[in-house]
């Protein structure tokens, strides 16, 4: 029996409520919907013999953006896009391997001390796209930009535990950090997203950014197009391509029928229904990133009615797992169990699996003193399934007596809004180390904190696992973190998406298992034109 790996397996066919939303949605397949991206497709020559990486080509990449707000500031970078854009123009210390480790990047390598609470960082020899060295001021600069108590950058909660004020560059190759408390992952705070290297005094980042990465800036138009050119001097070595351009194409369908109609050779995050029916078709290639994004509700815990945690775990009753992903990710991707990181370092696999119980949900409701209770789930086209699955859900809730209207918010705005705004809404999340989606979401001071979880008692515990240099212990803490936020967290987490990108034949070198927001995901400089 031949043996097909993971990610070539066929998409399983779809559920009844699944062909439904397809035939609901055909009449938006209809027209491209993507300014900006007509003409013929990039020249690059014949495909070589031997199959070896070639030279040349302009490869067109499109994305879901953010609108006519977006940036280049890489310490703001928040939606897929903006990581994108980013790790072509700038590095970081470290970023993430597949298995969600730190990996050296403009980090050579970093040593500890004995107690854990200093560690000595030396760079490799870098250069920004203007000739300066990258130096260790620069890193000192940009930790001190991200950490401004006036800003809140995306990776502000994770250099949290670095006391920039005491670090300091011995050298031009060395940064010595210190820090504020013993903690054993460090790397990971050094790959932690949002925490790019830019020139010491860089601020602008629209018109003229600078950085270390494998593109060079070339223009930028926020929510239509960004074009970068090949870095020949970058120190991981020269991009295959002459050029990159994202382009901004919100919506699922422009996106594909932009890759159908040559009009872009890349194109992220594609909907199963859209991959079933093009896979192995010849037209197109299809690269599924297996259970890659984590699906789910948040619930914000610090207001009516999700501050009673009996209300929350109702809701987590209420929820079928296995019709919800059938239903909005046609049966692409594995359920969920209310905690991140599936198959992660330290996810707490142990716990049982949570199972629909309507009853349970009622009896907790009524003790609550919430039945019959109203609630509004804010959605968004922003994502993919998002608007399915709150249909399923509100389906599911009024079995459970419970009322759920769905409101649909801008695609443009979503992302923003619903950090402060409303009770409960669709969320989503690419990879990361658990430890990294604690100290971004869910710590009382994270700048993400998107279900407003905030524990004090449970602050302590990640600072004590971050400051415990057994690796045994530091998992016994990790889970009874997760025992918590189990039993009473703000995350409904109903399942892990399979990523899926479609790209042109003649696309090579895209990675078919880094999961989505790791370092060889969209590495652009890694692939070519035949």
């Amino acid at each position: 029996m031949n043996h097909v790996p993971p990610h070539h397996r066929p998409f399983p066919g779809p559920s009844r409520r699944g062909l439904l939303t397809v035939a609901g949605g055909a009449a938006g397949l209809g027209a491209l919907a993507l300014a900006g991206c007509a003409g013929p497709g990039p020249t690059a020559g014949p495909a070589t013999s031997d199959g070896k990486p070639r030279h040349g080509g302009r490869l067109r990449a499109a994305f879901a953006g953010g609108g006519a707000s977006e940036t280049l500031d890489p310490h703001l970078a928040n939606l897929f896009a903006d990581v994108a854009r980013a790790k072509a123009l700038f590095d970081k210390l470290a970023d993430y391997g597949a298995d969600l480790s730190a990996q050296p990047r403009l980090a050579a390598s970093w040593e500890p001390t004995t107690g854990l609470d200093r560690w000595r960082v030396t760079l490799r020899e870098a250069v920004f796209h203007d000739g300066r060295p990258v130096t260790a001021k620069d890193v000192l600069y940009s930790y001190r930009r991200i950490t401004d108590p006036g800003k809140a950058f995306r990776a502000k909660a994770s250099l949290e535990p670095i006391d920039l004020a005491a670090s300091r560059a011995p050298d031009d190759r060395t940064v010595e950090f210190v820090l504020k408390r013993p903690t054993a992952e460090f790397p990971n705070v050094l790959a932690a997203f949002g925490a790019y290297i830019v020139p010491e005094g860089a601020r602008d980042f629209d018109t003229k950014p600078v950085g270390s990465g494998p593109f060079r800036f070339v223009s930028f138009a926020p929510g239509t197009s960004a074009v970068f050119r090949r870095n020949d001097a970058y120190w991981d070595g020269a991009p295959y391509l002459d050029e990159v351009e994202f382009v901004v194409a919100d919506q699922e369908s422009a996106r594909a029928h932009a890759l159908l109609g040559g009009q872009v050779e890349y194109a992220h995050e594609l909907d199963p229904t859209t991959a079933r029916a093009h896979e192995g078709k010849g037209r197109i290639d299809i690269i599924r990133l297996r259970s890659s994004a984590m699906q789910g509700f948040a619930m914000k815990t610090d207001r009516p009615p999700f501050d009673d945690p009996r209300v929350r775990e109702a809701f987590f009753l209420i929820a079928d797992r296995r019709e919800l992903v059938d239903g909005a990710l046609s049966g692409a991707g594995e359920i969920g169990n209310d905690l991140f990181g599936k198959g992660y370092e330290y996810y707490a696999a142990s716990l049982p699996q949570r199972a629909q119980d309507l009853d349970r949900a009622r009896n907790l409701l009524k003790q609550a003193g919430a039945e019959g209770l109203r609630v509004t789930l804010d959605t968004s086209p922003a994502a993919a399934g998002f608007t399915e699955a709150a249909t399923i859900f509100r389906d599911q809730a009024a079995r459970a007596g419970v009322t759920v209207t769905v409101r649909t918010r801008s695609k443009d705005s979503y992302w923003k809004d619903i950090l402060d705004t409303g009770t409960l809404c669709s969320y989503r999340s690419g990879a990361m180390p658990i430890e990294a989606h604690i100290s971004q979401r869910l710590l009382t001071d994270s700048t993400t904190n998107a279900t407003k979880w905030h524990h004090r008692d449970f602050d302590a515990l990640y600072r004590q696992a971050q400051s415990t240099r057994d690796r045994t212990a530091r998992s016994a803490l990790y889970a009874r973190m997760q025992r918590r936020l189990h039993a009473e967290g703000g995350f409904l987490i109903w399942g892990f998406a399979d990523w899926i990108l479609g790209t042109a034949r003649n696309v090579h070198g895209v990675d078919d298992k880094a999961p989505a927001n790791s370092l060889d995901w969209a590495r652009f400089d890694k692939v070519w034109l035949a």
